[in-house]
This record gives structure tokens, C-alpha cells and sequence, in this order.
């Protein structure tokens, strides 16, 4: 992908909001994803296997949502401070 000659912006700039762009992609597949658990969910009977999935299912969706939470509030809410962890 090439620059435009007239781009105002500088190199750095540019990595940042390909960068950025990254980050936004994961955050629809974590939301795209967090749906189609919640639709599984509803879809599952109440077979062993189905019941041992919603149990899988439960447990993911609250490690899905936190990750989820935690990475759009960095990203976007964090401001110009490094956490650390």
C-alpha cells in the first residue's frame, strides 16, 4: 500500500493508525465472537454433550466480555499512561 504524495501525515503516524486498525479488527472478531456464543447458547438442548458446551460456553463468554472490556478501555479510555501489569 502506497502513500499518497500529499499525505500531511508522518510515517509514524501512519504505522500508528495501521496499528490501531489491527487493534480495532480484533476487538470485532472478540464482539463478533462473544455473539455467536450467546446465540449457541440458546440454540443448545439438554443432551451431556450440550449441557458440558453451555457450561464451556458460560465460562468463555466472561473471558470473552473481560478481555474484551479490558482491551477497548486501554485502547480507546487509557489515555497517554503505560499500565503495567
Amino acid at each position: 500500500m502506497g502513500e499518497a504524495p500529499n499525505d500531511p501525515r508522518s510515517t509514524d503516524q501512519i504505522a500508528h493508525e495501521r496499528a490501531m486498525a489491527e487493534v480495532s479488527d480484533v476487538l470485532l472478531n472478540l464482539e463478533h465472537t462473544i455473539s455467536r456464543a450467546k446465540k449457541s447458547l440458546k440454540k443448545l438442548g439438554d443432551s451431556p454433550e450440550e449441557h458440558n458446551a453451555r457450561l464451556a460456553l458460560r465460562d468463555a463468554l466472561t473471558s470473552l466480555e473481560a478481555t474484551r472490556a479490558r482491551l477497548q478501555k486501554d485502547t480507546y479510555f487509557g489515555g497517554n499512561e503505560l499500565r503495567l501489569v
